[in-house]
């Protein structure tokens, strides 16, 4: 799996070719987008809502988009933050982890966590946390069998929802073969 910066155009657009890629891993994702209601409707994710996500994303300082490429596929999406909003917290973030729901439970999530991981541990970061909602337990399920405990509980900034934040320490060698095409 190979892990890139999303590209933009020299006015910051997502390349077209990119965008449809990127609105087909999301409206593959159709229960996650029900769960979270980032979408008005999630049988319906057009490019558009898709390129403005995005761009919301990347409006937060020290917001990277990364694509999670498997033979030349398109397989995953990660977004991360070098700093939390709130100045009291010291660690990077994973904003959303995201895998082409075809493709689910064929480990690409796994391995796209551990990239990301990596990212971090190699920018010297010793931790990093994520929330997840609370009625989205398959989440919190996957995040804790990659090592991650529960921090805290709370809710989130943007629309007020219910999460748990989830932090792992990044102490060490991932010990995975993650680069490794799948």
């Amino acid at each position: 799996m190979i892990l890139d910066p999303l590209p933009l155009t020299p006015d910051h657009d997502i390349p077209a070719p990119v965008l449809t890629e990127l609105t087909a891993l999301y409206a593959s994702n159709r229960d996650f987008h029900a769960l979270s209601g980032e979408f008005p409707d999630p049988d319906d994710v057009r490019p558009e809502q898709v390129a403005a996500a995005l761009a919301d994303e990347l409006a937060v300082p020290g917001a990277e988009v990364l694509l999670a490429r498997s033979e030349g596929r398109l397989v995953g999406i990660a977004v991360t933050l070098a700093r939390h909003p709130d100045p009291v917290d010291p660690d990077p973030w994973i904003g959303l982890l995201m895998v082409d729901a075809t493709v689910h439970g064929q480990g690409y999530g796994r391995r796209l966590a551990t990239l990301v991981e990596d990212r971090f541990r190699t920018a010297g970061r010793t931790a990093v946390r994520l929330a997840v909602l609370d009625n989205n337990p398959e989440a919190v399920a996957f995040w804790t069998a990659l090592g991650y405990d529960t921090l805290a509980h709370g809710r989130d900034r943007r629309l007020d929802r219910p999460c748990t934040v989830l932090q792992k320490q990044l102490t060490g060698p991932s010990g995975t073969d993650a680069e490794q095409p799948a």
